[in-house]
């Protein structure tokens, strides 16, 4: 199995970046910074706390003051770039919230070699109005990831991050972002654009098919991308108003020539293979969307579904449409599988017209589902 992201902070590299440290901070004790973060406890915590133990530990080596503190990570962070990097912001959201201007600096330049987008959540949730106010600021900025920022800070149900209450029940504040960026340049910006606004639509769809209606066809290709990618949610729903938009019209005389799953038992870990055959009905050209909807079982044997799509094309009158490929059923970061019968269902424009049941069995080697 591939080595785990949390062992990125290793020994190796927390030596390396203190070293970077003392460079920019005489007085730095490189060799105490390795013993609190790699001191009890340090193999049992998950990515996220092996993060925040970083973060603490450079708190107790690093000047008392605050921003002399961001001083010295302000001077090394163009050294320090990319994903290992996220306890920069994250010093700034542990010990930041009571100097307002100086983090909001700090947030700015740190976004550019990770992410901030986990950060400035504390700060939305104590004082919504000011930070949304800086946000919107953010949103014309020049570097692409502090635009990101603007966006991708303030979705509703970031993942990894604190749901923001607020902004579920009421997204207002976050609209007039949006609306700034939907033409973006950066398709890294517009990504988080489509990503808010699916947030957005798991409690407010009718808010977000009013958007995609009043962007679509209007304002060039990358802003139909957001669009569509918006609705994603909603289209796995098929919600009435979302498939028309796209023009998925019901199938009701769509015929099933084929639905084959093989094996119809497996391990944990193994895969499945499916084949499938569709006949489309005499007529007008339609559009068709195909998924896979699986049911997997929860650790207590309830069943929930996920949908993966298969294909999206349009046909003209009576026309066979015919695919396949592989299923993984390998355990991973976001979906953990358990023993038990699973339901693989094909479905059409949001209706399943096919399925068949596989019996999951745990993985042999371990006697039971894989960690």
């Amino acid at each position: 199995m591939p080595e785990p992201l949390k062992a990125m902070y290793n020994a190796q590299f927390l030596k390396a970046f203190g070293d970077k440290v003392k460079q920019a901070y005489a007085k730095f004790e490189v060799d105490r910074f390795l013993n609190l973060v790699l001191g009890e406890g340090w193999e049992g915590l998950e990515l996220k706390q092996r993060m925040r133990r970083i973060t603490e530990s450079l708190r107790q080596t690093l000047p008392s003051d605050y921003g002399q503190a961001l001083d010295v990570l302000e001077a090394i962070a163009d050294e320090c770039r990319g994903f290992p990097y996220l306890f920069f912001p994250d010093f700034v959201e542990k010990y930041g919230l009571g100097d307002w201007e100086r983090s909001v600096r700090a947030l700015e330049k740190f976004t550019s070699g990770s992410s901030a987008e986990f950060a400035v959540r504390p700060f939305i949730k104590l004082d919504q109005d000011r930070m949304m106010a800086q946000m919107l600021e953010w949103s014309e900025h020049p570097d692409e990831h502090v635009r990101r920022l603007a966006s991708e800070g303030c979705r509703p149900r970031l993942p990894w991050g604190e749901a923001l209450g607020a902004l579920k029940r009421d997204p207002a504040p976050i609209l007039p972002i949006l609306e700034r960026l939907k033409t973006d340049p950066s398709e890294y910006v517009r990504r988080s654009v489509a990503n808010n606004l699916n947030d957005i639509s798991k409690d407010h769809p009718q808010l977000v098919l009013d958007i995609a209606t009043a962007w679509q066809g209007g304002f060039g290709e990358g802003t139909d991308w957001i669009v569509r990618h918006a609705c994603r949610g909603l289209l796995k729903a098929a919600h009435p108003e979302a498939m028309a938009l796209f023009g998925l019209a019901p199938q009701e005389d769509i015929e099933v020539l084929e639905w084959e799953v093989h094996p119809a038992a497996l391990a944990i870990g193994e895969s499945v293979e499916f084949r499938y055959g569709l006949q489309t009905s005499a007529g007008e050209e339609a559009k068709l969307r195909i998924e896979l909807a699986v049911y997997f079982p929860r650790s207590n044997g309830k069943l929930y579904r996920k949908l993966f799509k298969l294909s999206e094309k349009v046909v003209q009158g009576e026309t066979r449409v015919q695919g396949g490929r592989g299923f993984s059923f390998a355990d991973l970061s976001t979906r953990r599988h358990y023993p038990g019968a699973h339901r693989m269902a094909l479905v059409v424009n949001g209706r399943e017209v096919a399925e068949v049941d596989i019996e999951l069995h745990a993985a042999a080697d371990q006697g039971g589902a894989q960690a």
